[in-house]
């Protein structure tokens, strides 16, 4: 298990590593977990059908699909029913370690400044805007009610940045907007899980229509007729070229060959069509991989027996990002791009390869503070280094900080209900969890709430 020697206070933002823990430190345990690493981020994608170590502990469950009706409970109870086998038995939170605040939130609180990215989840006894009933576009592994899951309470929390009045997603609104516009979201799985979010939102004012898959279903194209308005997602994990050898499974049959001088153009043929973008990465540049630039190998991560340079994962995605900056801020095309930050997972007491589960069910507090893995603050730090230096003069590139709200919400993830009642037949049963993609509805709505308030800002 990857060393939790990363803490963070309560406003972060450049998130930089505690003075004992410096990269060189950090790099020599990467390279002696990364084994370790590989596997963990095949769930970055899709999840394999190996089945995880993990022995469920026994307790009841419900079998409730469809979202709970009933008022904002003051403690979330589980709700479960006792002669139902088909159980797994979810936690409080525990208090976490605080550690200093980031001084660039800190200037922005002082100066009286909306920080959308600084603050706290608070009950909210509206719920979601759409259930897994009324939406029809969610994947199988992220549709927890309809998996299973007992506990509804995580559904009852919204993101309230301090100093900002952020107001719920307005579907209507969003799409008048957006008539005879087009959205693009380019990245890995948990930019297809955030597209979905969006997709669930919108379908309340209307539906959307497919008009485009690709053969695996990883990229597709919806239409909203009667705005005229598109909405894609770009499946392209590490957003440059990239020659990858792995099944729908995740199962690899060769090292992964990125080519980082080189973007992929499976986005960037398809940007000039957008009016709007959300881009993210990271997550896949931790698998084992063969570097290459001007048409020469150069390195590697983690490629023992290879006789290559060992570049580290930090050298590829810091090179990956320099060249979607210098592509987006060069193109003609002057889209409104959003650059996401990195999405921390919450496995604990293992990876979800070696007992790893998520059973939380409500948020850290605010006052807990959270520990986050180095590796998540190492790509935290170069993507807010390359941000900054993309953005001096681009008015035009917009930071997405979900990383710390994120952080904050062990509670939202599938866990074991990335299946259909997987506890149905056997008590004890050895499933595999899912502490890295979102619950559809869950906190993952909240990243289109700000998506939508900084829409509304930058039109003021």
């Amino acid at each position: 298990m990857v060393n939790k020697g990363m803490r963070f206070g309560m406003n972060p933002l450049s998130f930089p590593l505690q003075k004992h823990h410096n990269h060189v430190f950090i790099k020599l345990i990467v390279s002696f977990l990364l084994v370790g690493l590989t596997f963990r981020l095949l769930i970055s994608d899709s999840f394999t059908t190996f089945s995880s170590i993990f022995q469920s502990p026994p307790s009841p469950l419900s079998n409730a699909i469809v979202i709970a009706e009933s008022p904002l409970p003051s403690s979330f109870p589980i709700q479960s029913n006792d002669d139902n086998d088909d159980s797994l038995e979810y936690q409080g939170n525990q208090s976490l370690p605080s550690s200093k605040a980031d001084k660039l939130h800190l200037k922005n609180l002082d100066a009286g400044k909306c920080d959308l990215f600084a603050g706290e989840w608070v009950p909210d006894q509206s719920g979601p805007e759409y259930t897994n009933e009324s939406c029809h576009v969610i994947e199988d592994h992220q549709n927890c009610m309809r998996n299973g899951r007992p506990d509804s309470g995580y559904l009852y929390w919204r993101w309230n940045p301090r100093g900002c009045n952020l107001p719920k997603f307005n579907a209507k609104r969003f799409l008048e907007l957006m008539k005879n516009k087009s959205w693009g979201f380019i990245g890995d799985s948990i930019s297809r899980n955030h597209v979905q979010s969006l997709l669930c939102i919108l379908s309340q004012v209307e539906p959307a229509v497919e008009v485009y898959h690709d053969e695996e279903y990883r990229s597709k194209i919806w239409k909203f007729p009667s705005h005229n308005f598109t909405l894609s997602v770009i499946w392209t994990p590490f957003l440059i070229k990239a020659d990858i050898f792995e099944d729908m499974n995740g199962v690899s049959s060769s090292e992964i060959q990125l080519y980082l001088d080189t973007l992929d153009d499976k986005w960037t043929n398809k940007y000039e069509n957008f009016d709007y973008v959300v881009i993210a990465g990271g997550k896949w540049f931790l698998k084992t991989a063969i570097y290459h630039e001007n048409s020469t190998v150069t390195g590697c991560h983690y490629c023992p027996g290879k006789n290559l340079t060992e570049l580290g994962f930090d050298h590829a995605y810091r090179k990956a990002l320099q060249q979607v900056f210098k592509f987006v801020t060069s193109s003609n095309n002057k889209a409104m791009v959003f650059f996401r930050t990195t999405t921390p997972d919450h496995f604990e007491n293992g990876e979800w390869f070696s007992g790893g589960y998520c059973n939380r069910t409500v948020p850290f507090k605010e006052e807990d503070q959270v520990d986050m893995r180095d590796i998540d603050s190492i790509m935290r730090d170069i993507e807010v280094g390359e941000f900054e230096k993309a953005h001096d003069g681009a008015a035009n590139l917009k930071l997405l900080d979900t990383t710390y709200l994120s952080l904050l919400r062990p509670d939202g993830h599938p866990g074991p209900y990335r299946q259909f009642h997987p506890f149905a037949k056997e008590r004890n049963v050895k499933v595999q969890n899912d502490c890295l993609h979102w619950c559809l509805p869950g906190p993952i709505d909240s990243w289109n709430d700000i998506v939508m308030e900084m829409l509304i800002n930058d039109a003021r």
